[in-house]
């Protein structure tokens, strides 16, 4: 019984370390980091195939089908973690304040962030679109710098996949 559940456990290791490399991965093919998502993706599959020859070789342990099937979840919530920590990539922060606009965009560009300004109009007048492309890594900063002038100020968030130009993000 104990060899069973062991068993279980290392498939669900197995699991979570390919789940999460996978996850990575994909974020590297989508930004078009073709020699690292290589790199990762020959590393994915041969813990799988690890894992799977285990599987194979056991297929009447319930403890193994359950630890692939909690191994392929846990291993989703842990490679999502890991790549927002590492913050992969850029984000575009789009900005509409109704009346802080320019000291937002000052304040954005003391911190070496580069802001564009562009003319807009809604129902309530005129108003400035600030369009800011960071690393991802600093999001959640440039949001609170954001914030700290105004908390209700409307703020999109895409990816951003610069293509041609000078690209510094923040050079702090």
């Amino acid at each position: 019984m104990i060899e069973s559940i062991l068993g279980g456990l290392l498939i669900m290791f197995m699991r979570i370390c390919d789940v999460s490399i996978g996850t990575i991965r994909t974020i590297l093919v989508v930004q078009g980091r073709k020699y690292l998502a290589g790199l990762a993706g020959s590393i994915e599959v041969l813990i799988w195939i690890l894992a799977i020859r285990f599987i194979f070789q056991n297929l009447d342990e319930i403890p193994n089908i359950i630890g692939y099937s909690l191994g392929f979840g846990l291993g989703n919530i842990l490679g999502i973690t890991i790549e927002q920590k590492i913050g992969l990539g850029f984000v575009q922060i789009n900005i509409i304040s109704r009346n802080h606009a320019k000291e937002i965009a000052n304040v954005l560009r003391q911190n070496k962030y580069g802001v564009t300004a562009l003319p807009a109009e809604g129902s309530s007048g005129e108003l400035s679109i600030l369009v800011v492309i960071v690393p991802r890594k600093f999001q959640k900063e440039t949001i609170e710098l954001i914030e700290s002038i105004d908390n209700r100020a409307f703020i999109t968030v895409q990816h951003s996949l610069p293509y041609r130009g000078f690209m510094h993000g923040s050079r702090k």
